[in-house]
């Protein structure tokens, strides 16, 4: 192999590297710069709910709002936990230069009316609707039902 051939064949492995990510982003003329990372479904004990885990992050200068969460695998509602106590939400902020953080225990999105049992190895699609930026679709991996990201997310 010639040497530009290895070169061309290192950087066209490089760019199939760099578009495998966990990440999604999104910005627009709002002022917003958002990014999507962590995101994980632990495999639910029940067939027809789970729950989800993400961190949305706002590089920009101006606040946002997560207004809503769909997916053809079922319903999604925003949770938020305070004291304790779950309580469904219609939208949470995403500050400016902030992170907007769905883990164990605290804020997190709820499936419910699964359409199939999620089981470990699975993908979740979502799209994450926002008051001022453009949709993110994500693609949520379904891990271990005792999984603890790396992160503390």
């Amino acid at each position: 192999m010639s040497r530009t051939t290895a070169s061309v064949a290192v950087l066209a492995a490089a760019l199939v590297l760099a578009g495998c990510s966990d990440s999604s982003d999104a910005s627009d003329s709002s002022g917003s710069r958002l990014s999507v990372s962590g995101a994980y479904i632990p495999q639910p004990v029940s067939a027809d709910m789970a729950a989800g885990f993400l961190t949305i992050s706002n590089s920009g200068g101006t606040k946002d709002e997560l207004t809503s969460v769909t997916s053809g695998d079922g319903d999604v509602t925003l949770h938020e936990t305070t004291g304790g106590a779950m309580e469904q939400v219609s939208r949470l902020p995403v500050p400016a230069h902030g992170q907007l953080v769905f883990k164990s225990g605290a804020n997190h999105l709820m499936f419910d009316k699964l359409k199939r049992k999620p089981t470990q190895g699975d993908t979740v699609t979502v799209e994450l609707h926002f008051a001022e930026s453009d949709p993110v679709v994500v693609k949520m991996p379904v891990k271990s039902a005792t999984y603890i990201p790396k992160t503390g997310h």
